[in-house]
């Protein structure tokens, strides 16, 4: 059974077991926050002192002492002690041994409550910033194999089976617009991350005077939330976090599939650098891709705490309750999850090397070009629905003849259409096939040039407002 005596003991006339103690303290994996929860508490006692709440000394002296604890945990000198429950009650203890009996002083007008919200919002409002600097990177990354590799033509799928053929930059920009997307719930979800709770006290509010705006604008709060209820018991932020994770690990995890899928005998249009693959203990010719199975792996975890912290949310009442001590471990997880995956990944495509020969051997066969002798016939006013149909007929031809379409010659293909004429054959050239997709969006390398171009202003926006919410 621990000694130390709790700050909130003295209604209390038995103590917790140990084990117990063990189970409900947070310090193992809350003291994460203990940057925040001392910026928190700087900018709380430099209000007291300014709000007349405590003295002018008092007020120096604290944030003196917790200005210190700041330079020992950034050089990591400071060792957390279990038996203080949770982050807040090791700050205040660590800075009573440093100041004395004025850090009592330090909780006037304030409960842990609201001090673990506070730490919460400050710690979502950077993990977004953060996610959104990594998510650039891969964007960044993407870019440049694009510029690098982009004009390779490969099949594009439907249903997993080769449909019409793009160009591998097409590709790879579907990805990058994702990340934007991506970026922009991170955008989003700081937003609403950046409202501060502190003031708030149990549920309340504080018969103290003092000026919650003062610590909001310390802390770089956009504002402050106007129901003292509300303060204490959001944790819609971090759900909406924990979302906007969950996207990212879907995106991250359907572009891993991609890589795994390419990376394969059968498919064999790119290969991956050794030191993001591994090998067999079995058998010594094999090159596994690792990385990216681990990252689509990992996908499930990051669904799970989402769902986790609905399930915690779902029957909770007002104010605050013990559960929401939940909110934390899976919060962690998801964000270190997914910003190691996005690092990772990103360092993964630099070594990505392009079998071009393969993706166009590839994007030859297997009628990608079907659509176009269906588009050839509708342009030359034979109804669409019927030059599908005559399209279809011919490949069933070539299957019986292991043929492709380009290899059946003017009288098979006018048995089925006098429509066609000479002309049709630079029509299902493939380089044509792709040249063609001018629509807003397609795959013509016009259109694609267009995409980067826009990607890359989309880039610069994010890296100018990356530059306003640095730490």
């Amino acid at each position: 059974m621990s000694n130390r005596k709790k700050l909130w003991s003295g209604r209390f006339s038995e103590s917790a077991s140990e084990s117990l103690e063990d189970f409900w303290n947070s310090i193992g994996f809350d003291q994460r926050l203990a940057a925040f929860d001392i910026r928190g508490s700087i900018a709380h006692a430099r209000m007291l002192g300014a709000q007349g709440i405590i003295s002018a000394e008092e007020s120096t002296a604290l944030i003196a002492g917790l200005e210190g604890l700041a330079a020992d945990l950034a050089e990591g000198k400071i060792e957390f002690a279990r038996g203080d429950e949770d982050i807040h009650m090791n700050i205040e203890r660590l800075l009573h041994e440093r100041i004395g009996p004025a850090a009592g002083k330090l909780h006037t007008a304030r409960s842990r409550n609201d001090q673990v919200a506070l730490d919460m919002h400050m710690f979502a409002r950077e993990a977004c910033a953060e996610t959104a600097r990594l998510l650039l990177g891969m964007q960044k990354a993407l870019l440049k194999l694009a510029a690098e590799q982009g004009d390779a033509v490969m099949p594009g799928y439907t249903h997993l089976q080769r449909a019409q053929p793009v160009l591998f930059g097409h590709h790879l920009l579907a990805y990058v617009w994702m990340f934007q997307r991506d970026i922009g719930r991170m955008q989003d979800c700081r937003k609403r991350a950046n409202i501060s709770p502190l003031g708030a006290g149990a549920l309340a509010g504080t018969t103290f005077p003092i000026d919650r705006e003062a610590t909001a604008r310390e802390l770089g709060f956009e504002g402050i939330y106007p129901n003292s209820l509300d303060a204490v018991s959001d944790r819609d932020f971090a759900v909406e976090l924990l979302a906007a994770n969950a996207l990212v690990a879907a995106h991250l995890s359907r572009f891993c599939e991609e890589i795994i899928l390419w990376m394969t005998g059968e498919f064999g249009f790119i290969a991956l650098g050794d030191s993001y693959c591994t090998g067999s203990s079995m058998m010594p010719q094999k090159k596994n891709p690792d990385l990216a199975e681990l990252v689509r792996g990992k996908t499930g975890r990051i669904y799970g705490a989402l769902i986790a912290m609905l399930t915690v949310l779902k029957g909770t009442p007002l104010a605050y309750n013990k559960d929401f001590q939940e909110d934390k471990e899976g919060l962690f997880d998801s964000v270190d999850t997914v910003q190691k995956s996005l690092f990772h990944l990103t360092g993964m495509l630099a070594t990505l090397r392009v079998k071009r020969d393969a993706m166009h051997a590839a994007a030859s066969k297997g009628f990608l070009n079907a659509t176009d002798v269906a588009d050839y016939l509708a342009a030359r006013n034979v109804p669409f629905r019927a030059a599908h149909e005559i399209a279809g007929k011919l490949v069933r031809l070539c299957l019986d003849a292991g043929k492709e379409l380009h290899e059946l010659t003017l009288p098979e293909l006018q048995k089925f259409s006098a429509a066609f004429a000479d002309d049709v054959y630079a029509a299902m050239d493939l380089n044509n096939v792709v040249g063609r997709r001018t629509s807003a969006g397609g795959t013509a390398p016009a259109q694609v040039a267009m995409q980067t171009n826009q990607a890359e202003i989309a880039v610069a926006e994010t890296e100018s407002w990356l530059k306003t919410v640095a730490p």
